[in-house]
């Protein structure tokens, strides 16, 4: 009987068929609404070049010297101490860890876990975290998450310094339009007496989403954003048909998206593989799990993720930790869950959105999510400064936390890989 039961879930030519029919009729307004914006920035192959040029490093440094030229002494520093090899490498981290015991261990590369950090609000954070990392001989993560305004960073030069680090330093990182349901994109909703609101969609309503491509394709264009973040059903059908089209666009899909079941993975990864280009690629590259979910879902996920073909294409961003303001119940630290996790589940990020919540909670000023929407004149006039950099090296010393306990268990990382170098090196002395 199951086997009965499960040849009826086939999927039919006729309903493929019904797809292409809507894709391509010319009078589909929803076909032609999204064509229309994405042909204001020229062809896919136009599109293209143009991010690529301005995604360069020397074009980025030039940016940052016409917005905020202060900003390129850190950059050289930074540069620096990449090209002397100041940082330690991944053979001295695991000595510095498991002591001689490392030269005898197999780390389970494989497997390897992103670490990954959130959110990176300003360029100042990544020369505070790097000095550290020197000083302290600990890791820079890989991955960076980034949640302040785009327009409000691209005036005042945080933008493309903050690209040029990335690029300097080998990470992977990941902008947040300002095209998001805290833009007052629904009219009908404010602040927490209308937050039930939110629970029926998060904010991109009505021609929203055709403007979250619209930006999408601006910070592109003019400063090679490749990667963005995806929180709405129609963005990420639009991400997808963007990809299609030929644009080099990624996305990852957000926690707000609450996907806390297998079945919402299989939906998300069934359009993915529907809409992938012939050569197998989707601009699917990350997929944030609701906070809810447990090991068993992920692991689920990963069979047919695999199956997909997806498996080294979507990475599954977990939160190990979160703020411990505004976001869920504390204690949240999730690091023993991972360990059990990361040998055999391949293509995962560890997200540190907050401290350890033992220190975290000690703070004057714990870290809060809503610190995320705050304007950077606000932050600077309200003293909270200095609170919200001492929450940001929080959450740098819990990445380290977290790849000490993969570390101890044979477990490996990814960390900045344009400064970590894999073997063992000669540290030079710190001046």
């Amino acid at each position: 009987m199951s086997n009965e039961l499960r040849e009826r879930l086939e999927i039919g030519i006729s309903q493929m068929n019904a797809i292409n029919g809507i894709l391509l009729d010319p009078d589909m307004q929803v076909v032609n609404d999204f064509l229309d914006v994405v042909a204001k920035y020229g062809t896919p192959e136009e599109i293209n070049a143009k991010a690529e040029e301005a995604g360069k490093l020397d074009n980025l440094l030039k940016k940052v010297e016409q917005s905020k030229p202060e900003f390129l002494k850190d950059l050289d520093w930074l540069t620096e101490q990449r090209d002397a090899q100041r940082f330690i490498s991944v053979a001295d981290y695991r000595t510095k860890i498991l002591g001689d015991k490392a030269q005898t261990m197999t780390f389970k590369d494989d497997f390897a876990v992103t670490l990954e950090l959130s959110a990176l609000q300003y360029f100042p954070w990544v020369v505070l975290a790097a000095k550290n990392a020197i000083e302290q001989q600990q890791l820079m993560p890989g991955r960076f998450i980034r949640v302040r305004k785009m327009k409000e960073q691209e005036n005042d030069g945080d933008l493309p310094a903050v690209i040029a680090a990335m690029k300097i330093m080998g990470c992977s990182w990941v902008e947040t339009l300002d095209t998001k349901g805290t833009d007052g994109s629904n009219i009908h909703l404010g602040g927490p007496a209308t937050i039930t609101g939110y629970f029926g969609g998060v904010g991109q309503p009505n021609r929203h989403a055709l403007k979250w491509v619209d930006e999408f394709l601006y910070y592109y264009t003019n400063y090679g954003v490749r990667q963005v973040l995806n929180i709405n059903p129609g963005t990420v059908f639009l991400g997808y048909l963007l990809h299609r089209l030929g644009v080099n666009n990624e996305f990852k899909i957000s926690v707000f998206m609450g996907n806390d079941n297998p079945y919402a993975a299989f939906w998300t990864l069934i359009g993915a593989k529907l809409f992938a280009r012939e050569d197998g690629t989707s601009p699917l590259i990350g997929f944030n799990w609701s906070n809810s979910v447990n090991n068993e879902t992920m692991e689920i996920t990963a069979q047919f993720r695999k199956d997909l073909g997806f498996e080294d294409v979507v990475r599954f961003e977990h939160h190990i930790t979160e703020t411990y303001k505004s976001i869920v119940l504390q204690p949240y630290d999730r690091v023993d869950e991972l360990v059990e996790l990361a040998d055999h589940v391949a293509n995962i990020s560890a997200k540190h959105e907050g401290g350890a919540p033992e220190i975290d909670s000690q703070r004057e000023h714990p870290s809060d999510i809503l610190d995320y929407f705050r304007e950077k004149q606000e932050v600077i006039g309200s003293g909270d400064w200095e609170h919200l950099a001492l929450n940001y090296l929080d959450k740098f010393d819990a990445t380290n936390r977290t790849a000490e306990a993969l570390t101890k268990n044979g477990l490996s990382f990814i960390a900045a890989q344009n400064l970590h170098a894999a073997e063992k090196i000669t540290t030079p002395e710190i001046t």
